[in-house]
């Protein structure tokens, strides 16, 4: 009889790998010796990762399927969430969950957002559903202390990093998608400094609930008479209540209209918003008219990194409950040498069987080389941003610009495949509500559409990254990539794996020597139909590049180690990197013979197949 308690797995992360990636894999320490991080060395950092891990044991992790259950919903013009809510924000905020990376005189604790991304790991990990509260809210504080005036950033930002307000961002409206040049919501400028915002926003996360005293709005809208298309578009912070000349909080005609039912992420509520019904909606612009656009992408590539985050740590969890299932589950004998099965022996443990342990280490390559280059990405925008080196800074720039649209996608989309590997571990039992497995593969759902979907990343990847200065930010990640491939050469067991992971930068300059000439002739629709199909390729390669980072660190620590007990846990990394070189890097070569063919059926205009 299945054991109750593998309903509801009792662990959903290692916090062995999350600090041996960031600390070892990483190498945390370079990023420590910068002069802004001064105060914090390895041991304070990971006592702060072992607080965070407490704090989601405590209030993040036994609440998720509840939170499943009781989504948050619209009642009587308002948003009502989960309790929980007010704990992730308000307690969470105490411990600078929303505060931490940024400045000791802004409110922050001026930490590595390396480290800060990995204890958001920890916590999207534990409950998926609840830091994206903290997180919106920590990402629109950036953007008003970064670009707006003195005042605005005195008012506002400093209950926002407290976690007693929220903050969103408002960009998507409901005729424009993702099609950022249709946006309509209007911003008149009015006698007090300010303007008035008229106009709607749908699929707004985190845009009001009944724990929040104020929510402060990030939002693009188009100043009367300002120009067409994105070039047009200014950025307000628009509270849900504004203050005062006394400091009071007064409404500030900004209206909710309803909570989309999601299918997944159920407790993280999706609202959609209106702005001035009564004429009386005040917006505050940030920096200056017409800029808000480039603005936004300060936060953009730090969603992006959330949103890769999120969905690696949601298959993270829903590859231990798989485990877990796996060891306790048992089902069929093993054959014998002659090919049948001697019904007398005793049942064996899934886990015994070839198969599963394949769909188990698949799950785990997938998100622990995920979790890797999500550090990495986090690790660039430290260098990047603590560098007195103009060079140095745009490096780290380029090659955080070049692997952005990668930890973003590759989690999003290679993390639903995991999660339904782990429903086939749990066979008929996965279906069904009582276990968790079915719920995670509903909440990581949405992750690839967030913040841009697979399609428009892709896009992004070859149309604009991979096209970078002439090609500068693709050769520079590349000379990167070959910096690992030439220290794991140097190792006996990894210099295979190198050799392989070669081979594929050969066939990615090959594949981008046959698509660039079809843009240097103008013909972008042909230059970007299979856009999707190389960001599925590429990405293997940068997966790859990943596991290979993690052998050469696994290695370096296997010596060290000796016979200890650690030595079980380094090897098991050097498996699942032999894993993912056998069974997942082999799949580029079947995408190579896409994006080489000569067809262009996809965009035949005649094409009847699709009338």
């Amino acid at each position: 009889m299945l054991k109750v308690y593998i309903i509801m797995a009792s662990k959903y992360i290692d916090i062995k790998t999350v600090k041996f990636f960031m600390n070892n894999v990483q190498e945390l320490e370079k990023i420590l010796d910068k002069e802004r991080f001064v105060d914090y060395n390895i041991e304070s950092v990971d006592l702060y990762i072992e607080s965070v891990k407490k704090f989601a044991d405590r209030e993040l992790f036994p609440y998720i399927k509840e939170m499943d259950e009781k989504p948050a919903h619209y009642e009587d013009g308002s948003i009502h969430v989960h309790q929980q809510v007010e704990k992730m924000m308000k307690e969470g905020g105490a411990m600078g969950l929303i505060s931490a990376p940024f400045n000791y005189e802004d409110g922050g604790l001026q930490l590595p957002l390396l480290v800060h991304t990995a204890a958001n790991y920890i916590l999207d990990a534990a409950n998926n559903h609840l830091p994206g509260y903290s997180g919106l809210t920590s990402g629109a504080a950036e953007l008003i202390i970064e670009f707006a005036s003195k005042e605005l950033k005195e008012k506002y930002t400093p209950k926002m990093l407290t976690g007693d307000w929220g903050g969103t961002m408002c960009l998507t409206e409901p005729q424009a998608g993702s099609s950022l040049s249709d946006i309509v919501t209007k911003a008149t400028p009015d006698a007090n400094k300010a303007y008035k915002i008229s106009g709607q926003k749908i699929f707004i996360s985190g845009g009001d609930h009944q724990y929040a005293e104020n929510i402060v709005h990030l939002l693009l809208a188009r100043i009367d008479g300002a120009p067409a298309g994105t070039k047009g578009i200014s950025l307000f912070v628009v509270p849900k209540k504004r203050l005062d000349d006394n400091g009071e909080l007064v409404n500030n005609d900004v209206t909710t209209v309803a909570d989309f039912e999601k299918m997944g992420q159920k407790g993280y509520c999706t609202t959609h918003l209106s702005f001035g019904d009564k004429d009386d909606c005040h917006g505050y612009l940030v920096g200056e008219e017409n800029n808000g656009l480039n603005y936004m992408f300060l936060m953009m590539n730090g969603a992006r990194i959330a949103v890769g985050r999120g969905a690696s740590a949601i298959a993270c969890a829903a590859y231990y409950a798989s485990l877990e299932y796996a060891n306790e589950r048992p089902q069929g004998r093993k054959l014998s040498s002659d090919g049948t099965k001697n019904l007398k022996d005793k049942q064996s443990l899934i886990i015994e069987h070839p198969d599963v342990r394949r769909m188990l280490l698949l799950q785990k390559s997938m998100v622990e080389g995920s979790m890797n280059i999500i550090f990495k990405a986090a690790k660039y925008y430290d260098l990047q941003h603590n560098s007195n080196d103009e060079k140095e800074k745009s490096k780290y720039h380029t090659l955080l610009e070049m692997i952005i649209p990668v930890v973003k996608t590759y989690p999003s989309e290679a993390g639903i495949y995991s999660i339904n590997n782990g429903l086939q571990v749990l066979g008929g039992y996965g279906f069904c509500s009582d276990f968790i497995l079915q719920q995670y593969y509903r909440d990581i759902r949405i992750s690839s559409i967030y913040e841009g979907t697979t399609g428009i990343q892709s896009q992004d990847l070859l149309g604009r990254k991979m096209m970078l200065n002439n090609g500068e930010g693709a050769k520079l990640l590349l000379d990167e990539i070959k910096k690992t491939i030439d220290e794991a050469i140097q190792d006996e067991d990894l210099k295979k794996w190198a050799d392989s992971l070669s081979l594929q930068l050969d066939q990615t300059q090959k594949i981008l020597f046959h698509l660039i000439p079809f843009a240097a002739k103008g013909d972008y629709e042909r230059f970007l139909a299979d856009a999707s199909i190389f960001m599925e390729f590429f990405s293997l390669v940068i997966i790859g590049w990943s596991w290979l980072e993690i052998g050469v660190a696994s290695k370096r620590s296997l010596i060290l180690s000796g016979s200890s007990d650690d030595s079980s846990f380094y090897k098991s990394k050097l498996d699942t990197l032999e894993y993912f070189y056998a069974y997942e890097l082999p799949k580029t070569k079947g995408l190579a013979d896409i994006l080489l063919h000569p067809s262009s059926i996809t965009i035949k205009k005649e094409n009847k197949v699709i009338s």
